[in-house]
């Protein structure tokens, strides 16, 4: 048994209503559509067929149908309809990066409340590795006695710091000259040019060089560091509204799912293309987001270094709305982020 074009139609408008309504679906409410045509007795035939092929699902004897993860793949695959933002809806989104451009820690952040908003769903954004990026600045300041701020600021503007200690001999002077040095030796270069300009300052260095050690272990740790803010998370409750998660224990786990960062990452890894990427249920590999679809796209910081923005929604998400608006953000904040090159 092959689908046809009526069956197509069918299973799209079941697709259509249940996304809207979250409720099984009979063949009464499918024959009132408009461009559907076909009366209640035959659309309970195809049903029937449908759910013989595992495209659809009835939860109780008496109940309509509802679709199945088969049955939402083939709908993003082949059934779904594109639909575009405004150009006041666009215009607004981007308005809420531009304000918020003054450091890329507060575009994407930003972004993942526009991403939230614009999609009632939840919101999750994967900022570039840190160990992918170039440093182009490196400065010594100091803040007590034997004690300095080292600030690292990359090629894609976050800034990275932590205190360490000095020789009690430095002074402020010291450290500038010192910073100047590291930052004309260390410009543009990503993590192993990194190690390989400080073995050569080591090698040749006659002063400073425990300094110089510690400086080139707070770089590494903090170059190759995924704490928690390289996962930004957007409308984390918003899913709880949504009558899939009115189970407790079921929102509980997917609570505890976004709290794990490398779970967040490890689902969210791209190649680095612009294309949408679409995992349905299982598709996802994590248990507790078999009734959860996540579509993700990627965008960029510079010429080298790409992050990943998604959405999370239930199986049953507005999909047609969310790539539209995953397609704009990403390359909106592409755009932003440009000048950070």
């Amino acid at each position: 048994m092959q689908l046809d074009e009526r069956k197509f139609l069918i299973l799209q408008a079941i697709i259509d209503d249940y996304i809207m309504t979250a409720m099984p679906v009979g063949s009464r409410t499918i024959s009132r559509k408009s461009g559907v045509g076909y009366s209640p007795a035959t659309i309970r035939n195809e049903m029937s067929d449908l759910e013989e092929l595992g495209y659809l699902a009835q939860p109780h004897t008496s109940a309509g149908r509802v679709p199945s993860n088969k049955a939402y793949r083939l709908y993003v695959d082949h059934l779904m309809k594109s639909v575009k933002l405004s150009p006041d809806e666009r215009e607004r989104m981007h308005e809420h990066l531009v304000d918020k451009s003054k450091r890329v820690e507060g575009v994407i952040r930003a972004a993942a409340n526009v991403l939230s908003d614009a999609t009632k769903y939840t919101s999750v954004i994967v900022a570039p590795k840190l160990g992918t990026l170039k440093i182009k600045h490196v400065q010594l300041v100091p803040v007590a006695e034997r004690t300095a701020l080292m600030i690292i600021v990359t090629s894609a503007g976050i800034v990275k710091d932590t205190v360490i200690t000095i020789p009690d001999n430095l002074d402020a002077d010291d450290l500038y000259s010192i910073s100047r040095m590291l930052t004309q030796k260390l410009a543009d270069q990503p993590l192993e040019g990194v190690r390989q300009a400080f073995a050569e300052m080591l090698r040749d260095a006659s002063d400073n060089r425990r300094l110089l050690g510690d400086a080139l272990q707070v770089i590494e740790k903090r170059l190759e560091s995924e704490d928690q803010a390289d996962v930004i998370i957007g409308g984390s409750s918003n899913l709880l509204g949504y009558p899939e998660y009115a189970d407790v224990n079921k929102a509980r786990n997917f609570l505890a799912v976004l709290e794990s960062k490398e779970t967040i990452r490890r689902v969210l890894n791209r190649d680095g293309s612009m294309e949408i990427s679409i995992r349905i249920g299982p598709e996802n590999q994590v248990p507790e987001l078999n009734d959860c679809s996540i579509v993700s796209a990627s965008y960029r910081v510079g010429d080298h270094s790409n992050g990943t923005l998604g959405i999370i929604g239930p199986t049953r998400m507005n999909y047609n709305r969310v790539i539209s608006v995953l397609d704009f953000m990403g390359r909106a904040l592409s755009d932003v982020l440009s000048e950070y090159r």
